[in-house]
């Protein structure tokens, strides 16, 4: 499916199908009012009305804004895929829901289909938006900028969606190695050995089990002059068992999601190596399989990190932070950077405490967290404050290693593994560094706004807003 913009009046333009974005208390004034209220077409946010005699498809809003646009204009595409029409025209309402528009086409019409035998096929084509606009290079700008962001997300929906059988560390190295290679990045690899002369106890610890070896995956976006540098870090389980903590049968289905971190530093690097942006990227990933065997790392191990601090093991589970602490560690002693960012499916808790639909952040400066959630409000994902504080800062403490990598309550999950990580966060990057934890973002099993099943690409849009905007 192609997205053009055009800039010709709507009615110069030849589709198939017109679409109308239509709000409750325009329904009265509109042309085909008689024919909507036979009907029963109430104009309630997402619903439809096709009326395919006339080539009108109409889709009502809540309001013209973006995030309203965004999750309608999925539903188009939606209806679309299933007709038999070949393209569509959109009118451009305004320079400031481009993005929305663009979104809602190429994510809301997102498929993996790499694994069917024989993928539905759809004829639809072709969607153009049309805009006369008098700035129109300002509205070209706009567009090119979310198909990039767009085609990234999806970039890292694809990575996400793929079987364990097929992306494992070793392979998600090679994913990074050809992203490296198309969008003209440095990459660097530690393999084992590697990983082992920089004493990153804890990651080779989680991957020990694994016939697969774990990896340390290096990008960077140096263009000339940068204004700021940031050091983004994911979390890579291409596959999470829950190790010898195994988990139950129903929670180990969709655990390939547990890379989605790490595809999103992946997607996130992309775009902004393909915007051009004036800001130093590194992204850092720890790539590591947890699975279960005699040599499988066990509950009652004390794991020495990278950075020497001891920790007691007492869930296998939680295994996704023990790769963050070596990653973190190493990444603040090969990057000195302005801003320290990590990306992880951490913890259950997070959804518990915010829904599948938000994002958790945590860190230390206000200021940051608030720049973040701005960037959050203008990029459609939604983002949410979890606050640290000492009382459960206490819960990790181990009686015979330096900390315990699980809460001694059940309370607060989220947090406590943000507290966790804040263990390997030095003094002088403390308000450097942000914690997200998408747990509940980073996958779906049912559509919502752009979202289809599987892989959603939580926080490349977030992520470029921010970096787009950063002074």
């Amino acid at each position: 499916m192609n997205i053009k913009l055009i800039e010709k009046e709507l009615n110069e333009v030849v589709s198939d199908v017109n679409v109308i974005f239509l709000k409750k208390d325009e329904l009265t004034e509109c042309e085909h009012a008689d024919i909507l209220d036979k009907a029963g077409f109430k104009a309630e946010q997402d619903s439809i009305c096709f009326l395919y005699e006339k080539g009108l498809l109409f889709c009502g809003v809540d309001s013209k804004k973006s995030d309203d646009i965004r999750a309608a204009t999925a539903v188009v595409i939606k209806a679309l895929r299933s007709s038999n029409f070949k393209s569509a025209k959109i009118a451009i309402l305004s320079k400031s829901i481009i993005s929305a528009l663009v979104e809602g086409v190429v994510l809301g019409g997102y498929e993996f289909n790499d694994y069917k035998s024989e993928p539905k096929l759809s004829s639809f084509e072709e969607v153009f938006l049309v805009s006369n606009d008098l700035d129109y290079t300002k509205v070209e700008d706009n567009f090119n900028e979310a198909l990039i962001v767009a085609s990234a997300t999806n970039f890292t929906r694809d990575i996400v969606n793929k079987a364990p059988q097929e992306i494992n560390p070793q392979t998600l190295a090679n994913v990074a190695k050809e992203l490296a290679k198309k969008n003209n990045l440095e990459c660097t690899i530690l393999d084992e050995s590697a990983l082992e002369k920089e004493k990153m106890g804890a990651m080779l610890a989680v991957g020990r089990a694994s016939v697969h070896d774990s990896a340390l995956i290096h990008l960077a976006y140096k263009p000339k002059n940068p204004k700021k540098v940031i050091t983004l870090v994911g979390k890579g389980l291409t596959y999470d068992s829950g190790g010898l903590s195994l988990k139950a049968a129903t929670s180990m289905v969709t655990m390939k999601m547990d890379k989605a971190g790490a595809c999103a530093v992946m997607g996130i690097i992309k775009a902004v190596s393909e915007l051009k942006l004036d800001v130093e990227v590194h992204a850092f990933i720890g790539a590591v399989e947890n699975m279960i065997g005699g040599n499988a790392y066990k509950p009652d191990d004390v794991l020495v990190s990278r950075s020497k601090t001891t920790i007691e093991v007492r869930n296998t589970d939680a295994e996704g932070r023990l790769v963050l602490a070596d990653v973190l560690d190493y990444a603040q002693d090969s990057v000195k950077a302005d801003y320290i960012f990590d990306f992880a499916t951490l913890t259950g808790a997070c959804m518990v405490a915010l829904g599948q639909y938000t994002t958790g952040l945590m860190g230390h400066s206000h200021k940051l967290k608030h720049d973040i959630s701005r960037a959050g409000s203008e990029s459609g994902e939604l983002i949410s404050s979890l606050p640290f504080n000492s009382h459960l800062k206490k819960l990790l403490k181990s009686e015979i290693a330096d900390i315990s990598n699980t809460s001694s309550k059940p309370y607060g999950g989220a947090i406590t593994a943000g507290l966790f990580l804040d263990k390997f966060i030095r003094e002088e990057n403390k308000n450097k560094w942000m914690h997200f934890d998408i747990a509940g973002t980073a996958y779906t099993e049912a559509a919502w706004d752009c979202n289809v099943y599987g892989g959603t690409g939580a926080g490349v849009r977030l992520m470029c807003e921010f970096i787009k905007e950063i002074k």
